[in-house]
């Protein structure tokens, strides 16, 4: 990693196989002095930024989030508790279901069976499958969007980027099966494969905010470019997500140690003392 730091040591072993696909486009091997192999970001990651000092951002930030129901003709919404209950069972089935078995293989009458309903109680809140998994991620990006993901005061600049990695991913876990069924119906629907195009550019967008609000704190790298590591960083965190649900909490808190391990030494650079020690 940046900085000289070896991301093949032990206590990332269960994160390597993951980055090594994920960022298999944008990481290179180096020879250490020792003999032995390093990680580091590719060079489009660390490059300088020709125009970084004219004030604008080259790829645009999208700061409004997708709309995945604009243009739906949805069911009108319930305003009754009884109904409102069951409208949050279609869901709640919905992504149990769509992580358990996936997309295509979960009908309406499953999901319907699974919220304690009849088949004409799915069709009062959502016309379609498709319908319900939409309502599903529109709502994960709400969560998202609610979420602020500007670094707090700190000192532990480590510490603080932990902290948001763990604060996001408490909020997608919940929606683990929506994704999974997101991924394999936008394999084969092209509208939904659009939108999911603009979910990875606002995505991506808010991780290079981030990393422009820690590139702003003391030790912090400079000549790192921050929009390529925004997108690959942004590849590894929906890569994480899709694999979560086949993984032991344990292991994704690994993943997530090494997540901050990989960004803080790609925007920051220990210190003289800490690197001879």
């Amino acid at each position: 990693m940046a900085c000289g730091c070896d991301f093949d040591c032990a206590a990332h072993a269960p994160a390597r196989p993951l980055f090594q696909r994920v960022l298999s486009g944008c990481v290179s091997e180096h020879g250490s002095g020792n003999g032995g192999r390093v990680r580091r970001l590719d060079a489009v990651v660390l490059r300088g930024c020709a125009d970084r000092g004219d004030g604008s951002l080259r790829e645009t930030v999208v700061s409004v989030r997708p709309q995945l129901l604009a243009g739906e003709d949805l069911p009108p919404e319930p305003r009754q508790k009884r109904s409102l209950e069951k409208r949050a069972r279609l869901k709640a089935a919905g992504l149990v279901l769509f992580g358990l078995k996936g997309y295509e293989s979960t009908s309406i009458d499953e999901i319907a069976r699974r919220a304690r309903l009849a088949v004409g109680g799915f069709y009062q809140h959502f016309r379609s499958k498709r319908q319900l998994l939409l309502a599903l991620m529109d709502e994960l990006l709400e969560k998202l969007s609610q979420l602020d993901f500007r670094p707090r005061g700190s000192t532990d600049v480590r510490a603080m980027i932990h902290e948001l990695l763990s604060r996001a991913f408490s909020h997608d876990l919940h929606y683990l099966g929506a994704y999974r069924g997101w991924q394999e119906a936008a394999f084969s629907d092209p509208e939904l494969a659009r939108k999911h195009e603009e979910i990875h550019t606002w995505t991506t967008a808010r991780v290079m905010t981030v990393f422009q609000l820690l590139q702003q704190l003391p030790g912090a790298r400079p000549e790192v470019d921050v929009s390529a590591l925004a997108r690959v960083m942004d590849s590894f965190f929906w890569s994480l997500l899709a694999q979560a649900a086949r993984r032991p909490e344990v292991e994704l808190k690994r993943w997530i140690d090494s997540a901050t391990h990989l960004i803080y030494h790609a925007l920051f650079c220990d210190s003289p003392m800490k690197r001879r020690g």
